[in-house]
């Protein structure tokens, strides 16, 4: 075997067993449901049930959460020149991993082999066998941000009279994108996200091997019902690939990743065979794929709600935010359509074409095996913690870009000094602080609202930090933070009920948090800009508003269809050759 180096071992946690909340495939333990994620309490139980049929990976919620696992490790061989030797050393490596078992009982090991050479992780995943018999994920983190007070070109300055335009930043994260196949450990329930579950992904986790994490999403809500396109999902879904593919600056990386659990009836051998098998479906070939708009021609497209039951649906919203008995100030209304066409829709296509806008925004594939994908290009990061410092963000108020920079700039003044666009941005704004203040110290705003422009469209923007207290007050902020007022309304549970009682589809995993959780960062964007993708269903693609004082049915109409643009205009689909059902 090659030699390793950069070995890390964390042994676990010494936690508190005392509690008799142990989790099997059904069980019962103290817990409540208040806002969008389950808590621990001692007081109101109730049963929690796993009822997924058994897959090749094991499920880390059905464990004890509490129980410390045996190890977590990080090898790293020596690089090598192509993709093809780094298939050949994991193999090596793997094998010796088989003739020399672990001593522990659960445990996660990655054996990583960097690659002296630039490879896109999309350019890896699209080079494998798209028999969707393996999940597969994907997610591109975004540029950092800056804000440039720019006085010059015709651009406003932030010198309090007007706004500054938000640029991105030349630097990037090391990662700029993961690819993965198969899973080592998935996390998955039809209940609602509780604090076990994160406890349960975060034993699999450790600040001394960054690169072990835990890719996923939730639902918008996990208490509502699910619909059947949404079924793989369950309320939340998380994996930690078998084999990774990781693009970094400059170079990339292949890694291979077993996880066991005697507990869990996962023992060391079958995950050890689990990984040779998938490691036999993967192909060191690497095709650039060429990505082309496809003209594809689409046959069906319809709206829910359709037009009519839209302006309905906004009008009710605007008397209960008028009405003297409702405290409900913005509610955040969706449309999802459904985009059928002459050719299957492959949402890797479609994934990387929207790549193509540039890096400004998060992308993202999340696809369990035999089910449809959710992608993204969302610009909206819902929090990203680095150790126990914590970013989050405030958007909201859309307008389109202007066809020359007089008319940019016009628009962006507009937005800006808009009564209204300011009404609904202050309320997003004005939450995410008092979340962040509840949960750390030293929050900071900078800036506190400028104009974020993107390829399509403008926002409104504001950026915090501040420092958890604890590593546990991770879900705290999570569970918090989601959803904000720029995708469920304010206050949340009475724009929740709204929705609920007046939308008619299911959001899945729309709207909600979608990133990845490490034992060093992690990092989680808001699933907007996002279509479901299947054999079945084509395309549904999602978009959706704040409904405030002021709204107009129309005018909102008009931005659902701006927003909704991006999709339909970088696929270049053609006309329907049936007429679109509003």
């Amino acid at each position: 075997m090659a030699a390793i180096t950069g070995q890390c071992i964390n042994a676990g946690t010494i936690m508190d067993l005392s509690s008799s909340a142990k989790r099997y495939s059904s069980c019962t333990y103290g817990a409540t449901m208040p806002s969008f994620f389950g808590r621990r309490s001692a007081n109101v139980p109730y049963v929690k049930r796993y009822v997924f049929t058994c897959s090749l990976a094991m499920n880390g919620c059905q464990g004890d959460p509490r129980a410390p696992i045996g190890t977590v490790e990080t090898r790293t061989l020596p690089a090598v020149q192509t993709p093809g030797l780094a298939m050949d050393r994991l193999n090596a490596a793997i094998a010796d991993l088989q003739s020399d078992p672990s001593a522990f009982e659960s445990g996660i090991i990655r054996i990583e082999v960097p690659i002296d050479q630039h490879i896109r992780s999309l350019d890896w995943l699209q080079s494998q066998d798209q028999s969707n018999v393996l999940p597969r994920c994907f997610f591109s983190g975004r540029k950092r941000i800056t804000i440039s007070d720019l006085s010059l070109n015709g651009r406003i300055n932030s010198n309090g009279n007007g706004s500054s335009h938000v640029q991105t930043s030349l630097e990037q994260n090391d990662v700029v994108s993961v690819a993965g196949l198969g899973s080592a450990v998935l996390f998955r329930s039809l209940s609602p996200f509780s604090y076990d579950d994160w406890l349960s992904v975060r034993r699999f986790l450790s600040k001394n091997c960054p690169l072990i994490r835990a890719y996923g999403g939730m639902r918008f809500d996990g208490r509502g019902s699910i619909s059947p396109e949404w079924k793989a999902f369950g309320s939340f879904y998380f994996m930690v690939p078998q084999v990774e593919f990781d693009e970094l600056e400059g170079s990339s990386k292949m890694a291979a990743t077993i996880a066991w659990d005697s507990a869990l009836s996962c023992s060391y051998q079958s995950a050890i065979a689990e990984l040779k098998s998938t490691m036999a479906k993967i192909t060191s070939a690497l095709t650039r794929q060429r990505v082309e708009a496809s003209h594809s021609e689409i046959t069906r497209k319809a709206h829910v709600p359709s037009r009519t039951d839209w302006d309905v649906t906004v009008n009710s919203a605007l008397d209960s935010i008028k009405s003297a008995d409702s405290p409900l100030t913005k509610v955040v209304l969706a449309r999802s359509s459904q985009v059928l066409t002459s050719d299957e829709i492959d949402p890797l296509t479609w994934l990387d074409t929207l790549k193509g806008e540039g890096n400004e925004s998060y992308q993202f594939c999340l696809q369990p095996p035999d089910s449809a994908a959710f992608i993204g290009n969302t610009p909206e990061q819902l929090f990203r913690r680095d150790q126990l410092t914590v970013f989050s963000e405030a958007l909201a108020a859309t307008r389109a870009r202007g066809a020359t920079p007089s008319t940019d700039l016009q628009i962006a003044q507009d937005l800006f000094s808009s009564t209204k666009d300011h009404h609904e941005f202050a309320i997003v704004r004005e939450n995410i602080r008092g979340k962040l203040n509840a949960a750390c110290t030293n929050v900071q705003a900078n800036p506190e609202k400028v104009v974020r422009k993107l390829a399509r469209i403008q926002h409104l923007y504001g950026r915090f930090s501040g420092t958890l207290n604890s590593a546990d007050d991770e879900f705290t902020i999570l569970s918090s933070l989601h959803p904000t007022p720029a995708v469920c309304g304010f206050p949340a549970e009475d724009a929740r009920k709204f929705i609920t009682d007046n939308e008619m589809f299911d959001r899945g995993m729309y709207a909600g948090p979608v990133g990845f959780f490490g034992g060093a960062q992690s990092e989680f964007s808001v699933g907007i800009r996002s279509a479901l993708i299947g054999k079945d269903i084509g395309a549904l693609i999602y978009a959706g508003l704040g409904v405030v004082e002021g709204s107009v049915p129309s005018l909102e109409w008009e931005e659902l269809e701006l927003k909704a643009s991006q999709f339909m205009k970088l696929m270049k689909l053609e006309a329907p050759a049936l007429a679109a059902i509003a």
